[in-house]
């Protein structure tokens, strides 16, 4: 695939997240002003609110990038969603005419504070990762009967809190909740010791529907993807969890990355899914390879200390696709609105390096995991920062995701008073 030059210089870097071939979107403000839409580009963000305003970016009959979030944009479509990348690719080529009328809307990225892109109409978080399954139902139930019956034959998820979901770099603090230690007869209400990280991609739905969607059209309805952390209070969801599965163990906070990449931008890093011992029913059918071929990683760096990356796998290791996910939650008839957010579920490979959460990396605590200067984790401590990166990349081109950032903070005083 061939890198789309731009004369913004940074944008042509081949181990830069932003070539023109990227275009990821965001929402950015800079002293003094309001948030509004942007697109990355290089080093910079191009405001697109102000160029719309300017007559640059004719897209609908009223503006629709002027506000803080890009919904308004989203729900009008694939068409439109091609139209402005077209726009751009004409603005910011190499050579483009309009050069020396489109540089003032340029923005330093360094100068810019990143918002939520997008408002959550709804989250919903699946479990598609299989070797993350697999590991997670070894340590509770054995080999033999790691996975549920039903695993192999739909994407399996839950409805989360979308009031929870933040923006990279926001502190996440360490939640209160039941708990029932090891051994002993009844709970207690405490911090949760064992807060843990999941390393997850998120779709975005840039579409509405109202009834269940096939696999190619909930393809359609995808807008972009973004990096996502669902840290999970592992204490908290053991105790919990039965029999209706996660609930507070997993509302404490959804990190997202700031940037959303275009689905158009990860097209040509599509690649077949994994081949199954089982066959899925046939509304699950793909009529073309939807995996994605994303390069994933995880750091933690305790407090003051330098990070150190923990784990490296890839989203090639997801057992369904993104569409597939949609469409599954379509079935029942559930209307899916402009905003809702996927969760992947946490991504892992096949080896120890290559998994996405503390619960696998240390084997729930019973293998911590080594890091320099002498420290351990088997699960979060006050203070740690985990940062997660994503990249696909092929020939001259890197497609960068950003980063998905969070430091834990520690739980705030006992909120009822007198707890134990």
């Amino acid at each position: 695939m061939p890198l789309i030059r731009s004369w913004v210089r940074p944008a042509n870097d081949p181990e830069g997240s932003f070539p023109l071939n990227n275009l990821p979107c965001g929402v950015f403000s800079t002293p003094g002003t309001a948030p509004r839409c942007g697109v990355a580009i290089g080093d910079s963000i191009l405001d697109v609110a102000a160029m719309e305003a300017a007559g640059l970016l004719p897209l609908a009959e009223r503006p629709v990038l002027g506000e803080g979030a890009w919904n308004p944009f989203m729900a009008l479509g694939p068409a439109a969603w091609e139209r402005l990348r077209v726009l751009l690719y004409g603005h910011l080529a190499e050579g483009a005419v309009t050069a020396g009328v489109v540089a003032p809307f340029l923005c330093g990225m360094a100068a810019a504070r990143l918002h939520l892109p997008f408002r959550v109409a709804g989250y919903t978080d699946f479990y598609a990762g299989r070797h993350h399954a697999m590991n997670v139902g070894t340590m509770l139930r054995g080999p033999e009967n790691a996975l549920p019956p039903n695993w192999d034959h739909m994407p399996i998820g839950y409805n989360g809190r979308a009031s929870s979901v933040v923006v990279s770099g926001t502190p996440v603090r360490r939640p209160w909740g039941q708990i029932r230690p090891e051994g002993a007869a009844t709970p207690l209400f405490a911090p949760s010791r064992r807060f843990d990280l999941e390393l997850e991609l998120g779709a975005v739905v840039g579409v509405p529907s109202s009834g269940p969607v096939s696999v190619a059209r909930a393809e359609a309805m995808i807008f972009g993807y973004v990096l996502l952390n669902d840290w999970s209070a592992r204490d908290i969801q053991a105790w919990e969890y039965q029999p209706l599965g996660p609930f507070n163990a997993k509302a404490t906070a959804t990190t997202i990355s700031p940037w959303i990449v275009p689905a158009a931008a990860l097209a040509p890093f599509r690649v077949p899914g994994p081949e199954r011992a089982v066959p899925l029913l046939p509304y699950l059918a793909e009529p073309h390879p939807m995996t994605l071929d994303i390069a994933l990683e995880v750091a933690l760096a305790p407090a003051g200390q330098d990070e150190t990356v923990i784990a490296r796998t890839s989203a090639r290791n997801l057992w369904y696709s993104f569409p597939q996910q949609l469409c599954h939650h379509s079935t029942a008839g559930a209307p899916m609105q402009t905003g809702d957010l996927l969760g992947s579920g946490t991504i892992s490979g096949p080896g120890r390096g290559e998994r996405g959460s503390l619960l696998e990396l240390a084997w729930g605590g019973r293998e911590p995991l080594d890091l320099p200067g002498g420290q351990r984790r088997s699960f979060l401590e006050d203070g740690d920062t985990v940062s997660l990166r994503g990249h696909a990349r092929a020939g001259g081109v890197r497609i960068g995701l950003g980063a998905c950032t969070g430091t834990i903070l520690p739980a705030a005083e006992e909120p009822f008073g007198g707890g134990q």
